[in-house]
Formats: C-alpha cells, sequence, structure tokens
C-alpha cells in the first residue's frame, strides 16, 4: 500500500452496504409466504404480509440493539407479532418461520452495485479488509460464502463473539484489538448513520456513510459515497 495513504484498516458493515439486504429479504419473504401457505392461512396477499412483517421487524430490531429482547426472541417473535396481527394465534408457526426464514435468507445473493469490483480494487491496494456486523453470526457467514465475497476479508466481527453491538463503542474496541489495528489508520464504511457512523465515531474512528438514496440527515461523517465505487476517490 502507498505510504501516502492515511488509512490501512477498512471495516465494512455487511447488510444494506455490501449485501442488498431489502432486495434478498423481500425475496425471502416471498418464498416463506408461498412455503406456509398463508394466503390458506388467512393473509390475503404477500403485499399485505411483507408490509407488516417489515414494520415489526424494524421496530423489533430497535429494542434488540437496546437490550429489551433476546438474540431468539427477535428470531421467532417478529413472526408472531405478524401472525397476530392477522388473527393467527400459532406460536410453532411463528417459531417455523423464523426458522425457515433464516434458512433461505442467506442462500439469496443480490450485492450493491460495483460491490466486487470496489473490494478488488481495495484487495489490490492492499487494505485489510474486516466487517463488523449486529446480524445473526451463522446467517452472516453463510451469506458471504453464498455471494462469494467471503475471501475478501481476513475478520468477520459480530455482535455475538463481542457481546456487544453497534454503535457501543465495546464492539469497536473489540474489533481494533482483533485485528489489531490502530483506530488512526480505519475506516468504517456502512448505510446506518446511528449505527454504522456514530458508533464509529464513539471510538475515533475515521467513516464513510454509504448514502445510495441521498437521504437528507443532519451528521456530518468523514466522507459520504452515493456508490460503492465512489471509494475509489479517495483510497
Amino acid at each position: 500500500m502507498s505510504s501516502t495513504n492515511q488509512y490501512e484498516y477498512l471495516f465494512f458493515d455487511i447488510d444494506h452496504t455490501l449485501w442488498d439486504f431489502e432486495k434478498n429479504s423481500y425475496e425471502t419473504l416471498q418464498d416463506l409466504y408461498e412455503q406456509v401457505n398463508l394466503k390458506e392461512l388467512g393473509i390475503p396477499t404477500f403485499i399485505e404480509f411483507e408490509a407488516v412483517y417489515h414494520q415489526i421487524n424494524e421496530t423489533m430490531w430497535e429494542r434488540f440493539r437496546k437490550g429489551f429482547i433476546t438474540r431468539n426472541d427477535l428470531r421467532w417473535k417478529r413472526m408472531w407479532q405478524t401472525l397476530l396481527h392477522f388473527n393467527i394465534y400459532n406460536t410453532e408457526l411463528a417459531k417455523e418461520m423464523g426458522d425457515l426464514y433464516l434458512k433461505i435468507l442467506p442462500t439469496k445473493k443480490e450485492l450493491f452495485p460495483h460491490a466486487k469490483s470496489t473490494l478488488d480494487y481495495c484487495k489490490k491496494k492492499g487494505y485489510q479488509m474486516h466487517l463488523i456486523t449486529n446480524g445473526f453470526e451463522a446467517t452472516q457467514i453463510q451469506k458471504l460464502k453464498n455471494a462469494s465475497i467471503a475471501h475478501y476479508f481476513d475478520e468477520l466481527i459480530t455482535s455475538e463473539m463481542a457481546m456487544s453491538m453497534k454503535p457501543q463503542k465495546d464492539i469497536f474496541d473489540f474489533a481494533l484489538k482483533r485485528t489489531n489495528a490502530s483506530v488512526e489508520r480505519s475506516l468504517m464504511i456502512g448505510d446506518a448513520l446511528e449505527i454504522d457512523i456514530q458508533g464509529a465515531m464513539n471510538v475515533g474512528m475515521a467513516q464513510v456513510f454509504f448514502n445510495p438514496t441521498g437521504i437528507q440527515h443532519s451528521f456530518k461523517p468523514t466522507y459520504e459515497i452515493h456508490s460503492l465505487s465512489d471509494l475509489k476517490n479517495f483510497l
């Protein structure tokens, strides 16, 4: 790597940054709706099912990040609450759906545009690349393998192994220690302002806000990009 570059260690988020979670999850929910025959159980359309699930999932992830519910609660109760919305009272079905969702999800392979070419570029430039994720560890490992991007990264730092979640400072401290990285020469790349960007700020790490939809915000990240290929402008 060129000695003139101020960064040496790149920490990427996975979902919504490299791996297109919205598209892959949408397809997974379609598969789930059909495989479990939810229409016959009283959920008229997939569109209705997905809309209700999406809202409940967002709320429950927020509660999980704040420590109000456990990882296992999140796994199946988001399905349970979705079923309850449609007056389906079946705990076993909710648990089955929770397991099936996490089984199907990592088989999906859609990445954001320019993900692989940008990772190729960074690898050739000699950056040490790692991942920091709040997602389910086993699921994330399978996602990376199936999307053929696991080989780009040296370490996968998960909230389970760190016993801490972004934006908490502890998971970033854990990541720095695990990778022997210096915070001054590290860069966090992620899509979530209050999770990835704020978390990196908390530990004094430079940040890249990946903002493909151009949302308006009041944060002041070190860098902001709208395409992953924009990383090449300063790396």
